[in-house]
């Protein structure tokens, strides 16, 4: 360990009061709300509703997606070098909500104009939105590593936003589905997107701030606090790649890539896949967010007693095999037409039981993974003696957005390879595309997640390395005064 390890403090491993592990999750709504936002509705607005070529569209998500990720990693270096009196990271959860709420709702407002100018209105926004939304996710999410040191405490913590970010984002989704786009117009009646827009904003402003207030008294004053001084750019830089350059970070985001590339291409297909291959009906659409809403609540009760079990290693790479053995099958079995209520229309049923557990493993391997995040903090505290939990984060949000970016690639290859029509009606896709449709999304996830499961197994953090990681830290930190020369 280098003498410079203990020039940061460590956070007690402590257990916290669930007044205060759900007010640290309150904010991630701002996060949940943005997915849905960019995962389901961005391309059907602006394709179906302002009139722009598909493609077009789906390639301006894209390059603002990629381009956005670019800025996590400067969001989060800024954070761990904030200077003020609340510390590194309020003054950020403070000043973005605002801008935030606005930026959204121009987002979904676009004036008329020519279609290049909408397209450049369209990146633009979506650049922004993402943006803001990074300086409210990245510096709440460093806040975990920081609440407590203790091993499972994170993974308690992490928990609970996955829970608020689900919610939020599958209640916007609920009451698109129920109230904004009940008319016959469906999910592309113009006068739907203004509700919706104004309400994504109040959540995403409201959750914010109210998570930030909610932790004020805790984080404002933290010895943990202690930011680096300004350095000149070539110092800072230096200090990103020494940092990101973290054996055990290294690993656990090129698992996770391949996580959220699955992911991507799920999310992206989801319209496609209850529409048209599973024939849900609008009330059955209506049920199914309820669905997932309980998939994220048992995901919630059992990551904790599992990774207690196995660890956040093996137990996410359990959750993921279960997943991919699950999600993958259904599709195997409507190939082999075994799959109940064919032929005809599949038993929702067995659907939603099925992607009750598929989906519920699926979201305790994202929970673990970003669990495992947090303790990479003292490894690299112990190489660099540097505390860099924003940039950490920032690192991972920067994967995950490029992985969803390729996520959409592929499905649209999918989508391509099945050969899927145009302007088609649930019920009238012939079972050839049908099935392609299913090959193709079937043989995806399975390669790709099973290559995030093998290099998963590779992460070097265990529960005894992470314990053993902070006495070390511990006894460094109480030595240096004796070393220093402060006390006699």
């Amino acid at each position: 360990m280098t003498t410079a390890a203990t020039t940061a403090a460590v956070p007690r491993p402590e257990k916290l009061p669930v007044w205060l592990k759900a007010t640290h999750g309150l904010g991630s709504i701002a996060y949940g709300v943005k997915d849905n936002g960019f995962s389901t509705f961005l391309l059907l607005f602006y394709n179906q509703v302002i009139g722009l070529d598909a493609g077009i569209v789906g390639t301006a998500i894209m390059v603002a997606l990629i381009a956005d990720a670019f800025v996590d990693p400067v969001i989060g270096e800024l954070t761990d070098r904030t200077r003020s009196r609340w510390g590194r990271r309020l003054p950020w959860l403070y000043a973005a909500p605002i801008p935030l709420a606005m930026a959204w709702m121009l987002l979904w407002s676009p004036p008329e104009m020519s279609d290049a100018m909408t397209i450049a209105w369209l990146i633009g926004f979506a650049i922004i939105v993402r943006s803001l939304v990074s300086m409210c996710e990245v510096p709440s999410v460093a806040i975990v590593p920081e609440l407590s040191a203790d091993y499972d405490e994170r993974t308690v913590v992490m928990r609970y936003r996955f829970l608020f970010g689900w919610g939020g984002g599958l209640l916007i989704l609920y009451l698109a589905y129920r109230w904004f786009f009940a008319g016959s117009l469906g999910l592309v009646d113009p006068a739907g997107y203004f509700p919706y827009a104004l309400t994504g904003a109040l959540l995403m402003a409201g959750a914010v701030m109210l998570s930030a207030v909610g932790q004020h008294r805790r984080i404002a004053v933290s010895n943990l606090d202690q930011p680096r001084p300004t350095a000149k750019l070539s110092h800072v830089l230096r200090d990103m790649r020494e940092t990101l350059s973290n054996r055990a970070f290294l690993w656990l985001i090129f698992a996770a890539l391949f996580a959220f590339i699955n992911q991507g291409i799920t999310f992206s297909m989801t319209n496609y896949l209850l529409g048209f291959f599973w024939q849900l009906s609008g009330d059955e659409m209506g049920d199914y967010v309820f669905l997932l809403f309980a998939t994220m609540v048992a995901a919630f009760l059992l990551v904790a007693p599992l990774s207690a079990k196995l660890g956040k290693r093996g137990g996410a790479i359990l959750a993921g095999a279960i997943a991919l053995i699950v999600n993958s099958s259904m599709y195997l079995a409507w190939i082999q037409d075994i799959f109940p209520g064919l032929p005809g229309k599949p038993s929702v049923a067995v659907f939603f039981a099925m992607v009750f557990v598929g989906n519920t493993f699926s979201i305790i391997l994202m929970i673990l993974s970003s669990s495992m995040m947090a303790d990479v903090v003292e490894a690299s505290q112990g190489e660099t003696g540097r505390r860099s939990e924003g940039l950490f984060f920032a690192g991972y949000f920067f994967m995950q957005k490029c992985a969803t970016g390729i996520g959409i690639f592929l499905a649209g290859q999918i989508l391509s390879f099945a050969a899927f029509p145009a302007s088609a009606k649930p019920g009238e896709v012939g079972d050839a595309v049908l099935g392609n449709l299913a090959i193709g999304y079937m043989v995806a996830i399975l390669i790709i997640g099973t290559l995030g499961l093998i290099v998963m197994r590779k992460f070097p953090i265990s529960r005894a390395d992470h314990e053993a990681r902070l006495a070390l830290l511990d006894d460094a930190a109480r030595a240096e005064p004796d070393a220093s020369g402060a006390h006699p």
